[in-house]
């Protein structure tokens, strides 16, 4: 660890904020402003389900990102990274503070949770112990999974059909095709946020042993993985098109903006020339997100 870790000094509320990466925020807001607009496009919009859905989701990407921080850093996996504020690998905060602070966000969302899940269907209950394990189980443990090339799949799952589908069961008591497919362009350019991360990291995460999918697949590999994920979304506005209404086509329109924000991968651009492709592509979700439930909600709303 860097000689600075030693004297661990008491990290600001920015630093924390920092740590908190707020540009991965995107990856939990898109999913419940998508499984929202499917809902409404269903008559079973309820407001204050969908705010709960929101605390949960956003309550878990901070713990994860508290987490990853705490697990990374005692590896040694931050020693020597470019990216954002790493709380324990620069020594800005003892290892057990970051970890208390992933606890107490998967506490918030856990009650959170617990009263969506009791609202709705108890079994509920047990996605959400899931969702924590999984979040915990990332980079924590002796095995994480997310060292072992999982964790986009873990995004795609956690942040897309689980948040997306979750969000619309919990409001209108089923599932529908609609749901799925905006599950899948989210969850898909979800998860290209975190390979675009790990694009970035493939020669340090490499050297420490971190066997992500980015490094399995070799730069050129992840890039073009990259590329199919980020247009996965308006593959499924041609498919919500079809199931839903034609008003979601609209989503198409969010294309030159996800694109305009995978030049540097396009471009070969590597180390701190990545760090924007992160939350580019967050926004670029977010926006298709936001689109995409109007244009469901309008659907609705004319009849």
């Amino acid at each position: 660890m860097s000689s600075t870790a030693a004297d661990h000094s008491r990290p600001t509320p920015a630093q924390w904020m920092a740590g908190a990466r707020p540009r991965t925020w995107a990856n939990a807001f898109a999913p419940v402003i998508a499984g929202s607009g499917v809902a409404a496009h269903h008559d079973g919009f309820v407001w204050w389900k969908a705010l709960l859905a929101l605390v949960v989701a956003w309550a878990l990407i901070i713990g994860v990102n508290y987490a990853n921080d705490y697990s990374d850093g005692i590896k040694g996996t931050d020693e020597d990274r470019t990216g954002p504020l790493r709380l324990t690998g620069s020594g800005l905060a003892k290892p057990a503070h970051v970890k208390r602070a992933a606890f107490l966000s998967f506490g918030v969302a856990g009650v959170a949770g617990l009263v969506l899940s009791l609202t709705s269907a108890w079994w509920l209950v047990l996605i959400g112990v899931l969702c924590v394990l999984g979040a915990w189980f990332y980079t924590g443990g002796s095995r994480p999974y997310g060292y072992m090339g999982l964790g986009e799949v873990a995004v795609f799952i956690f942040f897309g059909l689980v948040a997306v589908l979750g969000t619309e069961f919990t409001q209108t008591g089923s599932a529908s095709w609609a749901g799925l497919a905006a599950a899948v362009g989210v969850g898909a350019i979800s998860a290209g946020v975190n390979l675009a991360n790990n694009i970035r990291d493939i020669p340090t995460d490499a050297e420490a042993g971190k066997i992500t999918l980015a490094v399995r697949l070799g730069d050129a590999g992840a890039r073009r993985l990259y590329m199919v994920l980020v247009s996965m979304p308006f593959l499924m506005s041609l498919v919500l098109g079809w199931v839903a209404t034609p008003f979601a086509l609209a989503g198409l329109l969010v294309a030159p903006l996800v694109i305009t924000g995978a030049r540097p991968v396009l471009r070969g651009a590597v180390g701190r020339e990545l760090i924007p492709v992160i939350g580019s592509t967050g926004r670029g979700m977010a926006v298709w997100a936001v689109v995409t439930a109007v244009a469901l909600t309008l659907a609705q709303v004319l009849g």
